[in-house]
């Protein structure tokens, strides 16, 4: 992989790291704040009313992905991920300054709504942008190794974020983290933001894109041209379904399964969450070099099948893990088989469509399907516990890894299908698929 291929790859995943960061710290913070903006003695409904504005921001990312996929497809890679940088930055800046019941009533809960529709509408086109940017960038034999970063760098901005979160629980008191503390992330969020708005005015459009003439197609990015590849946008929708309820399972809702439900202290389990993610972060590239090798299906099945049938025992066994180490071993394995989706979902719904309507084919249909599952993972999980009920949630995300696996299994393989290829609307697609002799050359 050549040095220009890897500035592409780096200034794509340092603005996506940054973009996931500020989208993960409010569900990070949220036992902190969640008092602040809904009174009440009950700390699981508070907790409850937190996460639904968390999953606001999910049904909002559907608009963000008709529209900055339609402006990725149109006007441009580079031209959707500033302005999904932009939008992110003004969100966590409302966040920051947000205030709370105490002093504007459910003003302060108007305001945290707002910043979680920008965030939802910077996401929503985020994700697609720098999912096609890294996969066109990338050498064609490389593209699951190049598009792996997505993830890496979505994990970094976690992991910064958890991090942040244990140097605040060591040198704030409870106190002062519930009252103005939690704040902290979302100005390190809105700064962060304006850096990167810097190194993606300056970044190289992909190549695959340029090539294409962008000007010269008027259904470019539509939705006519997308309705023409419907199949490929509902297999995105379903192959993304199982992955996504799986991932916010084990990232964004362990810490609080840890403390809520395993009885751990705060500190415990969201060091336990920062480890597992750090291993889980540094295997993304190799899982993608595998799929490179053996193809994109054998690491989406087996992903699969795991979660299918071990997203019960795994999450019975975290309630009664009790300690650090045997919570970190069933999170790290609940992770390792999360990676046969992470890994590579990026590449995968890339390489379902043509140039002119990848950014929207891969934005839209990922954005409903985590809408309607990733951003309603943990308010489902909270209200099966609510209702005394919670191992029925662990069968939940069972039962959507299953249906998942039914796609997988169906799903032809994507690995050596041609980028390149330009397919109008109405159009049937004939693209070349290269050979393993091709690949190597």
């Amino acid at each position: 992989m050549g040095r220009e291929q890897w500035k592409k790859i780096w200034v794509g995943s340092a603005g996506n790291m940054v973009e996931w960061f500020d989208w993960f710290v409010y569900a990070t913070f949220a036992v902190y704040f969640a008092d602040a903006f809904f009174p009440g003695d009950n700390d699981t409904a508070k907790l409850m009313n937190t996460m639904g504005v968390f999953a606001v921001g999910f049904f909002m990312r559907p608009v963000g992905g008709w529209l900055l996929g339609r402006i990725g497809d149109r006007k441009g890679r580079k031209a959707a991920l500033t302005l999904t940088v932009t939008l992110m930055s003004a969100s966590a800046i409302l966040i920051a300054v947000a205030p709370t019941y105490a002093v504007a009533g459910y003003g302060g809960v108007a305001v945290l709504l707002v910043a979680r529709l920008l965030q939802g509408l910077s996401v929503g086109g985020e994700y697609a942008a720098s999912a096609t940017y890294l996969t066109e960038a990338s050498a064609p034999d490389k593209r699951g190794f190049a598009s792996s970063f997505q993830y890496v760098s979505m994990t970094a901005g976690q992991l910064v974020g958890l991090g942040l979160l244990i140097i605040l629980q060591h040198t704030l008191s409870e106190d002062a983290l519930h009252s103005w503390g939690w704040r902290i992330p979302f100005v390190v969020g809105a700064l962060g933001a304006a850096i990167v708005f810097y190194l993606r005015r300056s970044m190289l459009e992909t190549e695959v894109y340029a090539e294409t003439g962008a000007a010269t197609d008027p259904d470019r990015g539509t939705l006519k041209l997308l309705w023409a590849h419907k199949r490929e946008a509902f297999l995105v929708m379903a192959l993304t379904m199982g992955g996504t309820v799986a991932y916010y399972t084990y990232t964004t809702y362990l810490t609080k399964f840890l403390s809520k439900s395993a009885g751990m202290e705060k500190q415990t389990a969201t060091l336990v969450s920062f480890c597992a993610l750090f291993v889980f972060m540094c295997i993304q590239p190799l899982a993608g070099m595998l799929s490179d090798r053996i193809g994109r299906r054998p690491l989406l099945i087996t992903f699969a099948v795991g979660s299918t049938f071990l997203t019960v025992p795994i999450m019975t066994m975290l309630k009664h893990a009790g300690t650090f180490w045997p919570a970190f071993g069933l999170a790290l394995l609940a992770l390792v088989v999360v990676t046969g989706y992470t890994s590579i979902n990026a590449c995968v719904k890339a390489e379902l469509f043509p140039t002119g309507i990848r950014a929207l084919g891969v934005a839209l249909p990922y954005a409903l399907a985590n809408a309607l599952f990733g951003g309603t993972a943990e308010y489902v999980a909270l209200w099966f516990k609510k209702g005394g009920i919670e191992s029925g949630f662990y069968w939940y995300v069972a039962g959507c890894a299953a249906v998942s696996l039914i796609v997988y299994l169906t799903m032809r393989e994507t690995r050596d299908i041609d980028l390149n290829r330009v397919v109008g609307a109405g159009e049937k697609e004939s693209a070349p698929v290269r050979s393993s002799s091709q690949l190597a050359s």
